[in-house]
């Protein structure tokens, strides 16, 4: 067979070259116009999984604490003597507030903070024994300045995680001179921030991570206690410590949240001005004795077994029962059928009267 040999010039090399890339170029354009409109079938599971998905992204979250952390929280000793009131500072960062009886007929108020970053907590007070049972029971770091006898034997004894500003003061504390230019005692112009305290918890290599879960359970959707057995109104709330300590609670049906007021006077912050409000409100009543030989008639209270109070919410207050345990347990706060209490998404102020004092929820 005769073989058949064609050849090409350099011209016609040039016009076949030309067509090939033009024909790859043709097939490539087809391709991607072909890929964009064939997109693949998305299954029915596909579509499910997406939908929850998209529902576990755009769950709210409360807003008064991250269920989810572990950070500890301070506890705070907060001066309530009645000259220091107006210049108390950042209580509305707290998530819970406890108040009790001190000597005198005097309160004093430890506030918890968690995940916070206020910059001004004041005004920083002495250590009462009675107030490490509610530390111990929150797993906080107790913040202070100064202590009595024996808060300072239980801290010891206790093997608490204290930050004193009587050790730290010109370096986790300070005070303020524009407070004192007003005529109030040095001892009462005390100040501490958030950034001071994760400082000296760095420095004191103590503990950053809980080993309790937090006090109460939150809804973030909004508790109706009305419908609770024992429910009534309560608008207007006074509880009294003695004769000189008095408080008094608003509601306010708008904003869901009880104002707050001292001796016949709005409690306000002294940075901010507002007056503070709070969505929770928690009041029992425990028996104080004074301390025995104990020169400034300082106080001991009742505070372990069992008792009754009341649990307010949203413009009603239901009766409860609390039990605690020992010192360092939590306490238990429960509906009268024994369930637990659920607070709303908010602030609480757990206020623990002297027994026998005035209680009025109107």
């Amino acid at each position: 067979m005769r073989k058949v040999r064609i050849r090409l010039n350099r011209r016609n090399k040039k016009k076949i070259i030309g067509c090939l890339i033009a024909l790859i170029l043709i097939g490539g354009i087809t391709g991607a116009i072909l890929l964009t409109k064939v997109k693949p079938k998305t299954s029915a599971k596909d579509k499910t999984n997406n939908q929850v998905n998209n529902a576990v992204e755009e769950q709210p979250k409360l807003k008064i604490v991250d269920v989810d952390s572990k950070s500890r929280p301070y506890a705070v000793m907060i001066n309530n003597i009645n000259i220091a009131r107006p210049y108390q500072s950042g209580l509305q960062d707290a998530y819970i507030i406890y108040e009790l009886i001190a000597e005198g007929g005097i309160t004093r108020m430890m506030a918890l903070f968690k995940d916070q970053t206020t910059a001004r907590i004041g005004t920083v007070r002495s250590s009462r024994h009675y107030y490490l049972d509610y530390a111990m029971e929150n797993d906080a770091i107790y913040v202070h300045w100064g202590w009595s006898p024996q808060a300072e034997s239980d801290v010891k004894k206790y093997g608490i995680n204290n930050i004193n500003g009587l050790v730290y003061g010109n370096t986790y504390f300070w005070k303020d001179p524009e407070v004192r230019k007003k005529g109030v005692g040095t001892e009462h112009t005390a100040y501490t921030s958030i950034e001071k305290l994760d400082a000296a918890v760095a420095k004191l290599k103590y503990r950053t991570e809980t080993n309790k879960d937090l006090l109460f359970n939150y809804s973030i959707t909004e508790i109706d206690l009305s419908k609770r057995e024992g429910a009534i109104s309560a608008t207007a709330i006074d509880i009294n410590y003695s004769s000189s300590y008095k408080n008094h609670y608003d509601y306010d049906a708008e904003t869901k949240t009880y104002k707050r007021s001292v001796n016949g006077k709005a409690h306000t912050d002294y940075v901010t001005g507002k007056q503070y409000e709070f969505k929770n409100i928690i009041v029992y009543q425990v028996a104080n004795s004074s301390i025995s030989g104990d020169y400034k008639n300082r106080q001991d209270i009742d505070n372990l077994g069992t008792g009754t109070g009341y649990f307010i919410t949203d413009g009603y207050a239901v009766p409860i029962k609390w039990s605690k345990k020992s010192r360092e347990a939590q306490t238990v706060y429960t509906y009268e059928n024994g369930e637990e209490i659920t607070l709303n998404d908010g602030n609480c102020f757990i206020q623990i009267q002297p027994k026998g004092q005035t209680l009025n929820i109107n």
